[in-house]
C-alpha cells in the first residue's frame, strides 16, 4: 500500500531534484534555490530557502549521514550546505565553467563528483575542497552519476545513451553502448551489494528517453575485468523516463516519467507493483528516504508530493532489507541498529550538529567549530586561538601527539599532558564498551570505524584486516578457513549501523 501523505508547493518553478537524509528532505528546482523540510512533519527549516546559485538547480544530494547537502547548477558550481544551519561552507567551481547536470557524493563522503555539459566529470576531495581532477568521459553532456555503495567506483550516463563504469582515477573498467537510445536520463546503484568466492556484485538502474527503466547487474572480481548484465526491462511507462531510485533496502526501484506517473516495481522480479498518478505535470525527481519508508517526487507542476509505503511493500520496522543482497553482517547490524536504538533516535541521526550534540558523532566527524566548542567545556580555552589559526577539526585532533602540539607552539608541558590526557578519554568515551558484539572488530574487539567485509564474510575493522592478511595469516581469523581472496569491501551498511548506534546513546 502507497499512500499521500504531503504536497509541498513552496517552489515558484520546476522541480528539478530531491533527496532523502535521515531527518531532513531537500527539494531543488529552476527557481534557483532549494527548500529544505523536516522529514517527520515535512515543516520548512527557518533558513530555507537557500540560495547562491546563479541559474537553476539541477541536482542535490546528502553525505552518508545526513551532516551536509550538496547542489550544482548550470552556474558550473556545486555548492556545499551545512544541514543543520543552511550555512554555505563551500563553492566547488568547474575548472572550465561548464554548467553542471549533476553531481553525488562518494559513501564514506570523501569525494564529490560532478557531471558537466563538455562531457567531462570534475572530482574533489571533500576533506580539503581540492579538485583531484577533470576528465573527460564523453562527447555528450553527462547527466546522470552515481557511486557504487563500495565507493571504489561510479557510473556515468550521457545524452547520447551510453553507460560507463570508472574506478576513482577516473579509468575506464566498462562501457555500455546505447544502454538507453536517445540518451540516458538518471542512474543510481542500489545500497547493498551481495559478495560471493573473490566477486562482488551491484545492482544499477537507469533510466532514459527510450522510456525504459533497465536493471543491470554489475560484477567486478579480482584480477577481472567488470561486467554489466541486463536482468530487466521495465516498460510499464509511456513516455521518457527522467529519475528512478533504489529502496533503501534495494528490493524496490522507483521510476519518475513525461507521461506524469511515477512506478513502483519488485527490482528482483521485474514486475510492477504500484502506479502513482497525482502529479500533473512530468515527473522530474525521485527519491527514497533511507530509514521511513518514504518516497518524494518532483514535478515540472512545481509541486513536490511526499508517499509513505505501508507493510505490504516490504517495510520491516522502517527500513527496508533485502537479505539477498545484504550479507549476514549487513542484515544483522541494520536489524540491531533498530533494536538498541528507536525511531525517534533515528531521526536525529546526523541531521547536523546541535551543540552540544556534536559529541555524539565520531570524533574524526567533528568541524573545526566542534573542537573548538569542545576545548572550552574542558576548560582549555586558551588552545581555542590556535586550534581556530591552524585549522584543526576532528580528524586532526585524533591524530595529535606530543611532537605536533610542539609544532602549534604549544610549549607548556602540563598543558600539553592535560589536553593529551584528555584527548584519550574522549576516544575511550567513543570507543563504545557496551556496544552490540557485531559492532566490535573480531581481530582487536574495539568499536569498527572502516568496517570491511573478507572473503569469510565477516566484518572488520580495514586496518586490522589488512595487516592480518599482510602478514603470514592467509586464513579467516574466525573460521581459521583459508581466505580464496584477499578482497576488502567497505561495509557501508554496517558502518552507518554504528553511527546510528552511537548517535542513541
Amino acid at each position: 500500500m502507497v499512500s499521500l501523505i504531503r504536497t509541498l508547493r513552496h517552489h515558484t518553478d520546476e522541480v528539478s531534484c530531491c533527496a532523502f537524509s535521515p531527518a531532513l528532505l531537500v527539494t531543488g528546482s529552476g527557481d534557483k534555490s532549494l527548500r529544505v523540510y523536516n522529514a517527520t512533519d515535512f515543516s520548512e527549516l527557518p533558513f530555507s530557502p537557500l540560495t547562491g546559485h546563479g541559474y537553476g538547480v539541477h541536482s542535490c544530494c546528502f553525505s552518508s549521514c545526513g551532516s551536509f547537502l550538496l547542489s550544482c547548477s548550470t552556474d558550473g558550481s556545486t555548492m556545499v550546505w551545512r544541514s543543520e544551519t543552511g550555512e554555505l561552507t563551500a563553492t566547488l567551481e568547474h575548472p572550465r565553467r561548464s554548467p553542471l547536470r549533476v553531481c553525488a557524493m562518494e559513501p564514506d563522503s570523501s569525494l564529490v563528483l560532478a557531471g558537466a555539459c563538455d562531457g567531462t566529470v570534475a572530482l574533489w576531495d571533500f576533506r580539503t575542497k581540492t579538485l583531484n581532477r577533470c576528465s573527460a568521459v564523453s562527447e555528450a553532456s553527462v547527466v546522470a552519476c552515481s557511486f557504487s555503495p563500495c565507493g571504489q567506483m561510479f557510473v556515468t550516463g550521457c545524452s547520447q545513451g551510453d553507460l560507463k563504469l570508472w574506478d576513482l582515477d577516473i579509468s575506464l573498467l566498462h562501457a555500455e553502448k546505447d544502454a538507453h537510445d536517445l540518451g540516458v536520463t538518471c542512474c543510481s546503484f542500489a545500497p547493498h551489494f551481495k559478495i560471493e568466492g573473490c566477486c562482488v556484485e551491484f545492482r544499477l538502474a537507469s533510466c532514459g528517453q527510450d522510456s525504459q527503466l533497465k536493471i543491470w547487474i554489475v560484477s567486478q572480481c579480482e584480477g577481472a575485468a567488470c561486467t554489466m548484465k541486463l536482468l530487466h526491462t521495465l516498460t510499464g511507462q509511456s513516455a521518457p523516463v527522467l529519475a528512478c531510485a533504489f529502496s533503501s533496502g534495494g528490493e524496490l526501484v522507483i521510476s519518475g516519467s513525461v507521461d506524469k506517473s511515477v512506478i513502483i516495481y519488485n527490482a528482483n522480479l521485474g514486475t510492477l507493483l504500484h502506479t502513482l498518478t497525482q502529479h500533473d505535470r512530468y515527473v522530474t525527481a525521485v527519491a527514497v528516504s533511507p530509514s521511513f519508508g518514504l518516497i518524494a517526487t518532483g514535478s515540472m507542476d512545481r509541486s513536490v508530493n511526499v508517499w509513505r509505503m505501508g507493510d505490504e511493500d516490504g517495510q520491516t520496522g522502517g527500513i527496508m532489507i533485502d537479505a539477498y543482497w545484504c550479507s549476514w553482517a549487513d542484515y544483522h547490524a541494520v536489524s540491531e541498529s533498530y533494536r538498541y536504538g528507536t525511531a525517534e533516535s533515528q531521526q536525529t541521526t546526523c541531521q547536523g550538529r546541535k551543540l552540544p550534540g556534536y559529541s555524539r558523532l565520531l570524533l574524526a566527524d567533528w568541524t573545526e567549530q566542534d573542537v573548538q566548542t569542545w576545548l572550552r567545556e574542558e576548560e582549555l580555552v586558551e588552545l581555542v586561538s590556535v586550534f581556530k589559526s591552524n585549522n584543526i577539526d576532528g580528524a586532526e585532533l585524533n591524530q595529535l601527539s606530543k611532537e605536533t602540539l610542539v609544532e602549534l607552539g604549544i610549549e607548556s608541558l602540563g598543558l600539553c599532558g592535560r589536553l593529551l590526557r584528555k584527548i584519550e578519554a574522549l576516544k575511550a568515551q567513543q570507543s563504545g564498551s557496551e556496544a552490540p558484539n557485531h559492532f566490535l572488530c573480531p581481530i582487536t574487539q574495539e568499536l569498527m570505524k572502516d568496517p570491511v567485509i573478507a572473503a569469510d564474510g565477516f566484518s572488520y575493522e580495514r586496518e586490522a584486516m589488512e595487516s592480518w592478511i599482510q602478514g603470514k595469516n592467509k586464513t579467516s581469523p574466525m573460521t581459521n578457513l583459508p581466505l580464496r581472496t584477499t578482497l576488502l569491501t567497505p561495509n557501508r551498511s554496517l558502518k552507518m549501523a554504528i553511527t546510528w548506534w552511537k548517535s542513541s546513546q
